[in-house]
Protein backbone atom coordinates (compact mmCIF):
# COMPACT_ATOMS: atom_id res chain seq x y z
CA UNK A 1 0.00 0.00 0.00
CA UNK A 2 1.26 3.47 -0.85
CA UNK A 3 2.31 5.77 1.95
CA UNK A 4 -0.25 8.46 2.73
CA UNK A 5 0.50 12.17 2.47
CA UNK A 6 0.01 14.22 5.64
CA UNK A 7 -1.27 17.79 5.56
CA UNK A 8 -2.93 20.35 7.79
CA UNK A 9 -6.59 21.14 7.12
CA UNK A 10 -8.40 24.12 8.56
CA UNK A 11 -12.14 23.47 8.58
CA UNK A 12 -15.25 25.18 9.90
CA UNK A 13 -16.34 23.76 13.28
CA UNK A 14 -19.87 23.07 12.03
CA UNK A 15 -18.60 21.09 9.05
CA UNK A 16 -16.24 19.16 11.30
CA UNK A 17 -19.05 18.31 13.73
CA UNK A 18 -21.27 17.06 10.90
CA UNK A 19 -18.42 14.94 9.50
CA UNK A 20 -17.65 13.60 12.97
CA UNK A 21 -21.25 12.42 13.42
CA UNK A 22 -21.40 10.99 9.88
CA UNK A 23 -18.14 9.11 10.45
CA UNK A 24 -19.42 7.67 13.74
CA UNK A 25 -22.69 6.60 12.07
CA UNK A 26 -20.65 4.67 9.47
CA UNK A 27 -18.13 3.33 12.02
CA UNK A 28 -15.21 5.20 10.44
CA UNK A 29 -12.65 7.62 11.79
CA UNK A 30 -12.97 11.23 10.67
CA UNK A 31 -9.87 10.77 8.52
CA UNK A 32 -11.26 7.64 6.85
CA UNK A 33 -14.63 9.34 6.28
CA UNK A 34 -13.03 12.38 4.66
CA UNK A 35 -10.84 10.19 2.44
CA UNK A 36 -13.89 8.13 1.44
CA UNK A 37 -15.88 11.27 0.56
CA UNK A 38 -12.99 12.79 -1.40
CA UNK A 39 -12.47 9.56 -3.38
CA UNK A 40 -16.20 9.41 -4.21
CA UNK A 41 -16.23 13.07 -5.27
CA UNK A 42 -13.17 12.55 -7.51
CA UNK A 43 -14.70 9.45 -9.07
CA UNK A 44 -18.07 11.17 -9.64
CA UNK A 45 -16.37 14.18 -11.24
CA UNK A 46 -14.39 11.91 -13.56
CA UNK A 47 -11.13 13.05 -12.00
CA UNK A 48 -9.97 9.64 -10.78
CA UNK A 49 -10.56 6.04 -11.74
CA UNK A 50 -12.26 3.73 -9.23
CA UNK A 51 -9.06 1.83 -8.44
CA UNK A 52 -6.09 3.96 -9.52
CA UNK A 53 -2.72 2.21 -9.80
CA UNK A 54 -0.46 2.68 -6.77
CA UNK A 55 1.98 5.55 -7.04
CA UNK A 56 5.66 4.61 -6.89
CA UNK A 57 7.50 5.66 -3.73
CA UNK A 58 9.44 8.91 -3.87
CA UNK A 59 13.20 8.62 -3.80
Amino acid sequence: MAEKKKFLLRIDEGIYSALEKWAADELRSINAQMEFLLKEALKNAGRQKENPPPTPPEE
